[in-house]
């Protein structure tokens, strides 16, 4: 075992917080050229392989450059806990939500322990830095969603004599009527819609954390769909594919930024331009409670690992429709 004494830290080569976040969405398996020549360089392929989610891929190497990037503007002061507490307090100073503030400090623990592993510090420095404290939140943010009459606007803004409008109304019925996430939703093939139970749904959509669900398709949203790919002329493979300013339907699968791109654009016509398309997730769920649905069917629909996560999903300890202060016995001037 390496003495701490010893092996104090590394120096770290100057890092493009930029090149980090462009590479894992683009699917590549190497680091940028400014990572690969630091002694961590394979550390953080072992970190960034180490997770299976490619949104986590990214939020990891997004973090992990942006720390590298501040360690060297500090003259790199070696890889410590004093030297990630310095750089937690840094971070407290930017207003960052509590669970991106978790995601920075667990992605630093994770490079510390695999540095650890492969003797670029000592175990015990390591072990320090698993010790620097995270966020804690406070509260439930509320989040974004849409009330039924702007959920119903959002669905009818695209131009449906068009092939982009009739693909894009179909993508907003699948994100608003069954509370899909954009990687499920780029990802759907024509064979995943399925009869089950007399009724159409996508069995065994594999999601977050790989967990499978069943989730069930409305029918005004399959007549949308059904609309599409006969539109289209899509028979098998991907749903939702690339539309050319001529018209013209690619083969290929529409990217998630384009599913970002979409619902932005509809939103900014119904007069919500910060609209995300984890909001029409959102609106699925707070719709489905607000129509009388169990909170463990609305669990299932969403993929939640717990129930607890919808509850603070929904915020349905809290109910902003009937707010208890609304019918104070006060009447000012």
């Amino acid at each position: 075992m390496p003495n701490p004494a010893d092996c104090p830290s590394v120096a770290l080569v100057p890092a493009s917080s930029r090149a980090v976040a462009a590479l894992w969405p683009a699917g590549r398996h190497e680091l940028p050229a400014a990572l690969a020549a630091s002694p961590f360089a394979r550390v953080l392929e072992l970190v960034l392989d180490g997770l299976a989610s490619p949104h986590s891929r990214r939020s990891y190497a997004l973090a992990l450059a942006r720390f590298l990037d501040w360690y060297e503007a500090a003259d790199r002061p070696g890889l410590s806990k004093g030297t990630v507490q310095r750089y937690r307090t840094q971070l407290d100073g930017q207003s960052l939500a509590a669970s991106s503030l978790n995601v920075h400090m667990s992605a630093i623990r994770k490079l510390a322990y695999e540095a650890a592993d492969n003797g670029l510090i000592a175990p015990e420095l390591a072990a320090g830095i698993g010790r620097v404290r995270g966020a804690k939140r406070q509260g439930t943010r509320a989040g974004n969603w849409l009330a039924p009459v702007e959920a119903t606007a959002l669905l009818n803004a695209p131009d449906r004599g068009a092939a982009r409008g009739c693909r894009d109304r179909a993508l907003l019925g699948f994100l608003l009527g069954c509370g899909l996430r954009r990687a499920e939703l780029v990802s759907l093939d024509v064979e995943h819609i399925q009869l089950r139970d007399a009724r159409w749904a996508i069995p065994d959509l594999a999601g977050k954390g790989q967990r499978l669900r069943t989730v069930p398709v409305p029918a005004w949203v399959k007549l949308l769909l059904d609309a599409w790919l006969v539109r289209a002329q899509i028979a098998t493979g991907p749903i939702f594919r690339p539309v050319n300013k001529g018209g013209q339907v690619l083969a290929s699968r529409i990217s998630e930024d384009t599913v970002w791109k979409v619902v932005r654009r509809y939103g900014a016509e119904i007069g919500q331009p910060e609209l995300a398309p984890h909001d029409a997730r959102r609106t699925c769920a707070k719709l489905c409670r607000a129509a009388g649905g169990e909170l463990e069917q609305i669990q299932l629909l969403l993929g939640h690992a717990s129930v607890l996560t919808t509850e603070r999903y929904l915020g349905t300890r809290q109910n902003l429709a009937q707010a208890v202060n609304d019918h104070l016995p006060l009447e000012p001037d």
